[in-house]
């Protein structure tokens, strides 16, 4: 047990931060019934490994804060390097109790501003304690995505690239999203639909703009040439010596990179060098979480350091100029590694999940995490809310359009830009900025108060 306190439980809420982009992050009443997702790709994909369940308890995967009346209780880890801490709070009777597994930082924060103000002034001190300067301005973006998918051709892209001229759209990075690659790991090998991408990634640059791409480097599709070639590249089962499955994704089920193996790093070099001797200088790293996940590596790290380390290695190969943003991507082990982060699910062209499952693609599911975590741009690292649609298909986009800007955040489009109609062409044109590099405040803050605890350590109010 961590700490003990009384709260007015018909008032209280808590805030558990989710493991990764994807997953569900909301304030919720204390006496909420705490999300537990049931979709198997979701407790794959969504959920901290290796965490077993505490029934009952609202949990977090380094961060958690519980707000009632005047003061909130933040909960957190000082440093995420080598592990994430899952904390948990359960409430009976007005008294919550916060465990959790390892040694985390109890604040008891009388700032103000509820639980936004709390999370904020704690981003603030996460970022100075791992000495974090000021986050990077990155300028507006097109990207390929919502609406080619990925029967994306380089036509598509290259009648974008003249119609942002015609219509006079400010697109400062054209980034060519999932679609060129024959498979997750052959990154270098064509769909087909690309006969000359080095060609293109030069026109885009000719026209002024820089050049971006999409990648899972982390991803290895189990029918890819790279899986059949390199089986010992993938991270592994220790008790059974299989792949570690990390989800459905790409079209095929995929295993893990092991970045710590020298061949797969060397590889991975590889590719995002040729990538940066075409010109691209802008990369979407995405399911990013699969670099995180617990198994049997060539080195001897937990999945954290093995994320870290990849990080570390993709940002090396595409060298000090380059803007790294990540996608799927574990939220703590993050910060300090890239330059942006998606902070929510994908936004889609409807407004309710299509199954159900509140951390798949929908507007409700990227706008509930962008207004969440809207505390984390300008001090962990600049938020990605995702891109803006605002083709008449596109359901509620008014609202939609608010969230984005509410946010001073990545502004990207991805629509057919001569499909837009004229609110959408004036929006994308409006919204369309780089994004801001100042933190986003949520309310006035003051001085808060600090204990440190560990599994076993007291109350935290001085």
């Amino acid at each position: 047990m961590v700490a003990t306190f009384d709260v007015e439980p018909e008032t209280a809420v808590v805030y558990g931060e989710g493991w990764q982009s994807w997953s569900v992050v909301e304030p919720v009443p204390i006496r909420s019934e705490p999300f537990r997702p049931s979709d198997p790709n979701s407790l794959v994909i969504d959920c901290q490994p290796g965490i077993a369940d505490l029934p009952g308890a609202h949990g977090g995967s380094g961060l958690l804060v519980v707000q009632s009346g005047s003061e909130a209780h933040v909960f957190g880890v000082d440093d995420a390097s080598r592990e994430v801490v899952p904390i948990w709070a359960t409430e009976h009777g007005g008294t919550v109790v916060v465990r959790a597994a390892g040694e985390v930082t109890h604040v008891v924060d009388r700032g103000g501003g509820g639980v936004e103000g709390a999370l904020a002034r704690w981003g603030d001190r996460f970022a100075s304690g791992l000495g974090i300067g000021p986050v990077a301005t990155i300028p507006p973006v097109w990207c390929s995505w919502y609406q080619y998918f990925d029967e994306v051709r380089e036509h598509d892209v290259v009648e974008n690239l003249e119609a942002m001229d015609d219509l006079e759209v400010a697109v400062g990075v054209v980034q060519i999203d999932d679609g060129y690659q024959a498979a997750a790991g052959d990154w270098l090998e064509s769909s087909g639909r690309f006969p000359d991408l080095p060609g293109l990634v030069g026109r885009v640059r000719s026209s002024g703009r820089r050049a971006g791409i999409w990648i899972a480097p982390f991803v290895v599709g189990l029918s890819s040439r790279l899986a059949a070639e390199h089986p010992d590249w993938v991270v592994s089962d220790p008790a059974h010596g299989r792949p570690v499955p990390v989800g459905a994704v790409l079209r095929d089920q995929c295993a893990a990179l092991d970045v710590t193996h020298p061949g797969a790093r060397g590889y991975l070099e590889r590719v995002l060098a040729t990538m940066g001797s075409w010109g691209i200088d802008y990369v979407k790293i995405d399911f990013a979480y699969a670099g995180a996940v617990d198994g049997l590596r060539h080195e001897a790290v937990t999945g954290v350091e093995a994320y870290r380390y990849g990080l570390r290695v993709v940002k090396d190969a595409l060298g000090p100029d380059a803007t790294l943003l990540g996608c799927g991507a574990p939220v703590l082990p993050s910060v300090g590694l890239v330059d942006a982060l998606r902070v929510g699910p994908d936004i889609a062209l409807h407004v309710e999940p299509a199954t159900g499952n509140p951390s798949m693609p929908s507007q409700r599911a990227a706008a509930r995490n962008t207004a969440a975590r809207a505390w984390q741009h300008g001090r962990l690292y600049v938020n990605d809310p995702d891109c803006l649609v605002a083709r008449p298909e596109m359901e509620q986009r008014e609202q939609w359009a608010e969230t984005v800007e509410r946010v001073g955040g990545l502004r990207a489009s991805s629509d057919r830009l001569r499909s837009l109609d004229a609110w959408g062409l004036e929006a994308t044109r409006r919204l369309l900025v780089p994004s801001s590099a100042e933190p986003f405040v949520p309310s006035d803050s003051s001085e808060a108060h600090v204990a440190t605890t560990g599994p076993t350590g007291k109350d935290g109010t001085p």
